[in-house]
């Protein structure tokens, strides 16, 4: 019997993170992913051909996402708090994928995330060390990596209350400026 109102795409992308997430991506299969939301396999390959599809649809929002972030802070500079807490924001909403990503890290290799990942990133790094001094840099990417660090690491129920401390830690890891 077909599923009326229901989202197929999304459910086998919300089982997929969670899956991936817990289990790893190479121990997960995608009959476990059909089992989880009460399809078939068939129908799951109807909307994914393979397993890589599927990360690559959970994957390239985030980096759709990174990418018009970096560009924005390359037109149009932002004061270096507004940076921070947008890179916040921007971790925070792709959180799961994050997650994904950093426990599945041989999956970042053979999809070519990591180039794109890192491409966009340097973007970002560039445009808060506002200068060209390796210190500088380096900064930049500890401040960063300190918050995407804590969106990964803390679980969902400590989160909400993260944001100040977190932005304010980076700031402080950027030094005076």
């Amino acid at each position: 019997m077909p599923r009326a109102d229901v989202d197929t795409r999304a459910e086998i992308r919300a089982a997929a993170v969670d899956l991936f997430a817990r289990r790893g991506y190479d121990a997960t299969s995608l009959r476990e992913i059909a089992e989880r939301i009460g399809v078939t396999k068939a129908a799951l390959y109807y909307h994914y051909p393979s397993k890589d599809a599927l990360l690559a649809d959970l994957v390239d929002p985030m980096l759709d996402g990174l990418r018009e972030l970096a560009a924005d802070l390359a037109e149009h500079p932002a004061r270096v708090r507004d940076l921070l807490e947008r890179y916040w924001d921007f971790c925070l909403q792709h959180r799961y994928v994050l997650r994904v990503l950093v426990h599945n890290a041989s999956v970042v290799g053979h999809t070519g995330i990591a180039g794109r990942m890192i491409h966009w990133r340097e973007g970002i790094d560039a445009a808060l060390a506002g200068g060209d001094a390796p210190g500088d840099r380096v900064r930049a990417v500890v401040a960063l990596g300190g918050l995407q660090d804590a969106v990964v690491l803390f679980g969902d129920d400590e989160l909400p209350g993260l944001r100040e401390a977190a932005v304010d830690a980076a700031e402080r890891a950027l030094g005076p400026r």
